[in-house]
């Protein structure tokens, strides 16, 4: 059965335009500068490919169907547009506010996050805790009618260009995880500092940051969901944070397989194009099955996410195992184009290097493990 419908391939003539004309021409410019531009956030928020699900009355579609961020994986995958954060966006840290936001905050934030005008991020991630969030310590001191918040995050994707973070914070030192809140920092507060943009293996164009928090005021009313309850809002919303990351993956599975193809159909070797040699044959063929293997895994997973029935262990799997064939296909597309595989000016270099990423952010291979292995009782 066709997962898409007529309404998603518009879509995808949209998103695909887009990147054609936006995206592609300037892309190796943005990797020179580790930056992707404002200007093309307010364009894509223009073109309609941001926060499609949020309601129409925060200037949304209302599109509460995932098979669009399915297509906008896929095109940014066929562009290898790896440096626009979109994604991180509309999949992952948007998804927060429209779930737990008060209205007031609703009002305040989203319409800007549809447009493009307000570019968001979340921090996780700190120097001495990564997938371990119950072991942060960036902290807030309830101070009444505010927070005084403090600590430091890294690896903060969209970190650079972001006017709005979304903190993950202690605010009860003694709860454990039930002292976690989610604490919403707005550019321009006084304490809140962007260190260097990180000078990545990959994902070049992509702003990476650490961020630092010294003594940053945070009114009470930019608390985003419940007090204590930051960890359990978390675990919620990985799921789809997961299945986004496993969209990436298939899709970069799919232009490496291309890149692949259309090679050792061209490339010669003993007077005949290499793909006529066995070996290479048999290494594509099994390029080929599993990548659409990987498809048609993730389409079950969009699937079962649109139904309400992607469950934690699920994700995890669709996460690791997705990640993992990526590493592997783009290291083999790197051995089938050989001495042109290692040459940066390659897009199957670019590829290589940009897939690295992708088993460790979102938590690691291993953390899903564990994740899939708790959830069969072990």
């Amino acid at each position: 059965m066709t997962l898409l419908e007529q309404e998603h391939e518009d879509f995808r003539s949209t998103a695909r335009a887009f990147m054609d004309r936006e995206v592609v021409p300037h892309h190796a410019a943005w990797e020179a500068a580790g930056i992707v531009p404002r200007e093309l956030w307010r364009k894509a928020g223009d073109a309609g490919l941001l926060c499609f699900d949020v309601a129409e009355e925060y200037g949304g579609l209302g599109a509460k169907d995932f098979r669009y961020n399915l297509v906008l994986a896929e095109e940014m995958g066929r562009a290898m547009a790896s440096g626009p954060g979109f994604p991180v966006h509309t999949d992952i840290i948007v998804p927060y506010i429209s779930a737990l936001g008060t209205e007031e905050q609703k009002q305040r934030w989203l319409p800007g996050c549809v447009s493009g005008e307000i570019v968001t991020a979340i921090a996780m991630t700190e120097p001495g805790a990564g997938s371990d969030l119950q072991g942060i310590r960036t902290h807030a001191i309830d101070k009444g009618d505010h927070w005084v918040l403090n600590g430091s995050k890294t690896f903060i994707s969209n970190g650079i260009n972001a006017d709005l973070v979304i903190v993950v914070a202690r605010t009860d030192p003694d709860a454990g995880h039930q002292g976690i809140s989610l604490l919403v920092v707005e550019r321009g507060t006084e304490g809140f500092e962007r260190g260097r943009n990180l000078d990545k293996i990959g994902l070049k164009a992509q702003d990476t940051a650490e961020l630092s928090f010294d003594d940053v005021v945070v009114p009470k009313e930019n608390l985003l969901g419940t007090e204590g309850g930051g960890f359990v809002h978390l675990m919620e919303n990985l799921p789809q944070e997961r299945l986004s990351i496993a969209m990436i993956a298939v899709a970069a599975c799919e232009k490496l397989l291309d890149l692949s193809l259309s090679y050792v159909k061209e490339r010669e070797a003993f007077g005949r194009p290499i793909g006529k040699l066995q070996h290479i044959r048999f290494t594509v063929a099994e390029m080929a099955t599993e990548t659409h293997i990987a498809r048609v895994f993730v389409e079950d997973c969009v699937r079962r996410h649109n139904a309400g029935e992607l469950d934690t262990s699920l994700a995890s799997m669709a996460k690791w195992w997705t990640t993992e064939l990526q590493t592997k296909i783009a290291d083999r597309a790197v051995q089938l184009h050989g001495g042109y595989g290692y040459m940066s000016e390659y897009p199957v270099a670019k590829a290589y290097l940009d897939s690295r990423i992708q088993t460790i952010y979102g938590g690691t291979t291993e953390i899903q493990k564990e994740i899939v292995g708790r959830f069969l009782g072990l």
